[in-house]
């Protein structure tokens, strides 16, 4: 007698469980490593992304890379999230966590086709993980914060290295001491959104500066502008949220008069309450007025001929910076523009930059903030530029808070898979031949680095391994001289949080990978279908 079938899930539900599942998954991962694979190091390849729009995105930021490819495959996508968190904390690393990740998982492949069960390849690659971080700790060398050269030099060592893989890695000690001049600006919270990024077109890239201080793009101006003085010393600023122009009425606003007075008193007192504001304004003291709301041009020309400056439609974030610099406070009314809500500093002036003009404040007495003017040919070249300093600002921001810093190049990854390949064979078990498998995915990072510059991996690779078994703990590959050399007096510095971080996140997302079994998919309901192909559709006697 046959059982009934119990249909459980609704129907055209696509279930995939077993081997093959996680084998899938774990070649979707191989892919999406493949994708940026190329951009690593300094000799790395650039991607050209073309967005459904017709944006063209030039990067080789791996997080940058993989956010733009919008991969669909619901286990690769754990690469692209490990990738984006990597970036989030710690700026740089993107391209590493997404292949140490892919190679992981790779050299345990065979484990599973042979049938090891993945809970315990799990454990095992926890410990390898645990292992790795603790060898990370203790080789790391720490940098003294009481020295301030010793401290600028391994600043800006850890800016050079993050930008040597970069599309200006041909000026990155121009960058790399901006960068840090930037990040010394910045207050011990050393917030991110202090640092403001302009681009303007035009120039060539060593024209680009650092303003200590803020500065920003010439607002929309009335006529009455271009009589107003465009340089300041020492001027008071105020700071306002209030719309100094005639407000219209309302669209359904009505006003019943008798007679022709009645009318003339209307319009007088919208006169007076305006320039009552202007007054106020004029008797605090303020030489630069800047406003979020409106300046009319009624207030432009006032302004102008009381030898005042004034800029309205000015951006949040511009504001925001300029209070931090230069002191006061937004003001949403002008009844108390006392001397402790004004700003100050010893310099504005209005500058041409390129073809903009920007309203620079610099000397700013409570100067936590700063600005990068970007210049550069094409709109994508000065984009990536953003994307590149984004990196090297976040590497020096955690490498001032995590004083410890280790040797990059491939050195670091090389002296942890000796030290795992040595542990592995004091233990027995599954776990050596599985702890020796995350040895070998370690070299991927040296190896691509060679294969990226077009030297001989095998060769180098095999250097790197002699060096290392004699004791050359930083010995990684260099990439200048096709040799291997010692990284650490090459200054070719990261922060250990970097490596710390890209070592625990590739191996959480290869037992998150590994872990799962079966993948359901629902398919969409018949109406939602219905829908979009409705909307989508050309309809009955709808043209072409």
């Amino acid at each position: 007698m046959m059982r009934p079938q119990i249909i459980l899930l609704k129907e055209g539900t696509d279930t995939s469980q077993g081997l093959p599942q996680l084998l899938s998954n774990i070649g979707a991962c191989q892919v999406v490593a493949d994708s940026v694979r190329t951009t690593l190091g300094p000799r790395g390849m650039d991607k050209l992304i073309v967005d459904a729009q017709g944006k063209a995105t030039i990067s080789n930021d791996g997080a940058t890379i993989l956010k733009l490819l919008e991969v669909v495959h619901p286990a690769a996508k754990t690469l692209v999230e490990i990738s984006h968190s990597q970036d989030v904390e710690v700026g740089d690393g993107t391209t590493t966590v997404t292949l140490l990740a892919s190679e992981i998982l790779k050299q345990v492949k065979q484990y599973v086709e042979e049938g090891v069960h993945p809970q315990i390849i799990c454990q095992a690659l926890r410990s390898a993980a645990g292992l790795a971080v603790a060898k990370v700790k203790d080789l790391s060398v720490k940098v003294k914060h009481e020295d301030p050269i010793e401290l600028r030099n391994m600043l800006n060592a850890c800016a050079s290295t993050a930008l040597s893989s970069k599309l200006i890695a041909g000026h990155k000690e121009q960058f790399a001491n901006m960068v840090v001049d930037a990040v010394f600006s910045l207050d011990e919270l050393l917030p991110l959104n202090m640092i403001g990024i302009k681009k303007v077109q035009g120039g060539a890239l060593e024209d680009s500066q650092l303003i200590a201080g803020v500065a920003f793009k010439k607002c929309f101006s009335y006529a009455g502008f271009e009589m107003q003085r465009k340089k300041y010393e020492n001027p008071v600023i105020a700071i306002l949220n209030v719309e100094l122009e005639l407000k219209s009425e309302k669209d359904n606003a009505e006003v019943r008069v008798d007679n022709v007075k009645e009318y003339q008193s209307i319009v007088d007192a919208e006169w007076d309450i305006l320039y009552n504001k202007l007054e106020s304004i004029c008797k605090s003291g303020a030489k630069v007025v800047l406003s979020k709301l409106p300046i009319g041009d009624v207030a432009t020309q006032y302004f102008a001929d009381r030898d005042m400056f004034c800029a309205g439609r000015v951006t949040e974030e511009d504001i925001r910076r300029t209070i931090k610099a230069c002191g006061g406070s937004l003001q949403t009314s002008l009844q108390s523009l006392s001397d402790n809500v004004l700003g100050r500093c010893q310099l504005f002036e209005e500058l041409q930059i390129g073809g903009e003009r920007y309203n620079v404040f610099t000397g700013c007495q409570a100067a936590r903030t700063c600005t990068f003017i970007l210049r550069g040919g094409a709109e994508q070249f000065i984009e990536e530029t953003e994307r590149s300093l984004h990196d090297a600002i976040m590497i020096v921001r955690r490498a001032l808070k995590n004083d410890a810093v280790v040797a990059g190049g491939g050195a670091i990854e090389m002296e942890l898979s000796k030290y795992l390949r040595d542990h592995s064979r004091s233990i027995c078990g599954k776990q050596q031949l599985l702890i020796a498998s995350v040895a070998r995915a370690l070299e991927i990072i040296p190896r691509q680095l060679c294969d990226n510059a077009g030297f001989d991996a095998t060769d180098i690779l095999n250097r790197l391994r002699q060096k290392h078994y004699q004791g050359g703990i930083w010995f990684g590959v260099d990439i200048n001289n096709e040799d291997i050399a010692d990284n650490y007096e090459a200054f070719v510095w990261e922060p250990a949080v970097v490596k710390i971080n890209a070592l625990t996140a590739a191996i959480e997302a290869a037992c998150m990978i590994l872990s799962v079994d079966e993948t359901i998919r629902n398919p969409k309901s018949g109406g939602d279908q219905g829908g979009a192909g409705r909307g989508m559709g050309r309809g009955r006697g709808r043209p072409r």
